[in-house]
């Protein structure tokens, strides 16, 4: 292996902070689009630009950008916190928006680890010889997209020359209407199954000419939709009968679509509670805790910045994680972890009212980020670099067995 041309990039983690923190990206959209026109862009700019569009909400421009750099320069490097890395990590990347990829910048950011990332399509020839690096992560997602990029390394993976994390073949069990048959019969877990359902199915279920439990044994109303290429709750709905799918519909163009039973996960206070976790080198982290008097939660909606006693409960599921949520789903966890074997991933769940783990989703590309203001969360920073250190670990461990093994 050796070091081929590597464009230096801003990185998705750094301007997706300055976004957070209310800076305006269009004054540098617009530096950018300005040396593109002038002809003096530089290939790390040409993607950050591709990212800003994202960013600002125009994903159509942001994805063709995208396109067109990668039709000649695939390498690029993320801004690294050391001169001279202790460890060079390759991120296996597919050409698709930016919430289909592992956001790995966040979780190396501050670290002492280089990280380059090589966006995998098609059309183009593996690098000839491929860059140097100690370890190297799949980081595309199970999303239709990715499809290509992942049997493209599948391909490859047989003859890879440093260790390769989350091999493609365990990613393609995360989609929804797979992860069903994967984890049910874990002792504590609840996951309802998951059916693919195309529109003309829909609108059969929204005329009465056909029955839930025709598209799935145990569906019937309330159901959960969702269009099957969603991400972060875009198109999610809770559907109690034929008139509420018809409007549904009426609403949405998708051709695809997911469908579940509805599990009403509702505490004794009438408060829902999702937690994610983040899983590294086979141990659970606590990633966050969302409170909602809704069903439909994630984090950004749950409004835990305008309420005390919601970040009281989030420290204390952080603080006690491991002898209290992990403790008692210590059984329906370990057979998750075991069955999904991927070395890193995160899970979106809940408790239900007989005390099952109730799994909604398992990534691979979920954000694990420590972007909340210190001032309100002080109890984030220190447990998200409990989780950074430990993905930094997990990556030093594997470059090192295989330095044993070449002893």
């Amino acid at each position: 292996m050796t070091r081929p041309a590597c464009a230096e990039r801003i990185g998705l983690a750094r301007l997706t902070k300055m976004a957070a923190a209310g800076i305006d990206l269009r004054p540098l959209w617009q530096e950018l689009i300005d040396k593109l026109i002038g002809g003096t862009i530089e290939a790390g700019e040409w993607l950050d630009l591709s990212l800003i569009a994202q960013l600002l909400g125009d994903k159509p421009a942001g994805l063709a950008i995208q396109h067109e750099i990668l039709a000649s320069h695939r390498l690029f490097r993320s801004p690294c916190a050391v001169q001279n890395p202790r460890l060079r990590v390759l991120a296996l990347a597919a050409a698709t928006d930016i919430g289909s990829n592992t956001p790995i910048e966040f979780l190396l950011e501050d670290s002492a680890i280089e990280l380059m990332t090589l966006y995998v399509i098609p059309e183009a020839e593996w690098p000839d010889p491929l860059p140097d690096h100690d370890v190297a992560i799949v980081v595309a997602s199970d999303s239709e997209d990715c499809q290509d990029a992942l049997s493209k390394i599948a391909r490859a993976t047989p003859n890879w020359p440093r260790p390769l994390l989350n091999p493609p073949h365990l990613i393609g069990s995360l989609d929804r209407d797979r992860l069903h048959d994967l984890l049910m019969g874990i002792e504590g877990l609840a996951i309802p199954a998951t059916a693919a359902a195309s529109r003309e199915r829909l609108t059969d279920l929204a005329r009465s000419a056909a029955a839930p439990c025709d598209i799935a044994a145990d569906l019937a109303f309330p159901v959960i939709v969702r269009p099957r290429s969603s991400h972060a709750g875009a198109g999610l709905a809770k559907i109690d009968d034929p008139a509420a799918m018809r409007r549904y519909l009426g609403a949405r163009q998708e051709r695809e679509f997911f469908i579940s039973r509805f599990v009403d996960y509702a505490g004794r206070d009438g408060l829902f509670r999702k937690y994610r976790i983040v899983v590294v080198d086979g141990r659970p982290y606590a990633c966050h805790l969302a409170i909602a008097d809704r069903w439909d939660i994630w984090y950004l909606n749950a409004g835990m910045s305008l309420s005390v006693s919601k970040r009281i409960e989030e420290e204390t599921f952080m603080r006690t994680f491991d002898i209290g949520f992990a403790q008692r789903h210590r059984t329906a966890l370990a057979g998750m972890i075991d069955r999904i074997g991927l070395d890193y991933f995160t899970v979106d769940c809940a408790e239900t009212r007989d005390g099952s783990l109730l799994i909604f989703e398992v990534d691979n590309t979920a954000i694990v980020h420590n972007m909340d203001p210190p001032a309100l969360f002080p109890y984030k920073g220190p447990q998200m670099r409990n989780v950074f250190d430990a993905f930094a670990a997990m990556l030093h461990r594997r470059a090192a067995r295989t330095e044993e093994k070449a002893a």
